[in-house]
């Protein structure tokens, strides 16, 4: 069964959402303050966790920031409506999603699921190369310059997704659907905001040009001088 730790210290919220967790096949798990919750997060192991921007004693930033020195589970979280600076923050510090609040439990459901899909590639293990990035299918290790890089599981896939079609332009639709497991939706900045954290921690390319190229209407395009 797929382990769900939910932390939120709206607890008729969390009520009303591990319910509905429950009754998809999800063992869920609530906590209702920060400290609480990354004390459970690192003492258990869990599937995923679900983790709102706003609680007591310890906020979802700082929960997030403490739990990645530690843990890789997979991190969607909550936001009040409009806080998109807290969304950009959010996955700059290595959360794999977000959801706006109130939100639709069949959509949270459905996030969990395309998060928890972001695994090791069952088919095509080959080793990409371009440039001066590695990229390992098999050990989800990536080089750029042989030196290791950390990336989380969504931008891991989105940067697959985008060495496999090196030096084309990929539209954000397919790199939603190929790289986050889902459709991409009206207002949805995922893939924008996961590209901008793959630009910062890939660097410039050796001539100092961008790695990765906003291409106004089609999508995003990683520059390919050389590819293997």
């Amino acid at each position: 069964m797929i382990r769900v730790l939910l932390i939120d210290d709206d607890r008729e919220l969390c009520h009303m959402l591990s319910r509905y967790l429950q009754a998809e096949g999800f063992e869920c798990l609530c906590r209702h303050d920060g400290d609480s919750g990354l004390d459970l997060a690192l003492k258990e192991s869990f599937d995923a966790l679900v983790v709102d921007v706003m609680m007591p004693r310890l906020n979802g930033f700082e929960l997030v920031r403490r739990l990645r020195g530690r843990r890789n589970t997979p991190v969607l979280m909550l936001t009040a409506r409009g806080e998109d600076v807290d969304s950009i923050l959010g996955l700059e510090i290595g959360a794999d999603d977000y959801l706006t609040k109130p939100c639709n439990p069949k959509v949270l459901v459905a996030r969990l699921r395309a998060v928890l899909r972001r695994g090791p590639a069952k088919t095509d293990q080959t080793i990409l190369k371009v440039d001066s990035i590695t990229l390992h299918p098999g050990t989800r290790a990536i080089q750029v310059n042989d030196l290791p890089i950390e990336l989380t599981g969504a931008e891991f896939n989105l940067l697959q997704v985008l060495m496999r079609h090196a030096g084309e332009v990929v539209s954000k639709e397919h790199l939603c659907r190929q790289g986050l497991g889902r459709d991409l939706s009206s207002f949805d900045r995922s893939v924008d905001l996961h590209i901008s954290n793959l630009r910062r921690k890939l660097g410039p390319a050796e001539d100092g040009s961008a790695r990765i190229v906003t291409v106004r209407g089609g999508g995003y395009q990683l520059a390919a001088r050389n590819r293997e």
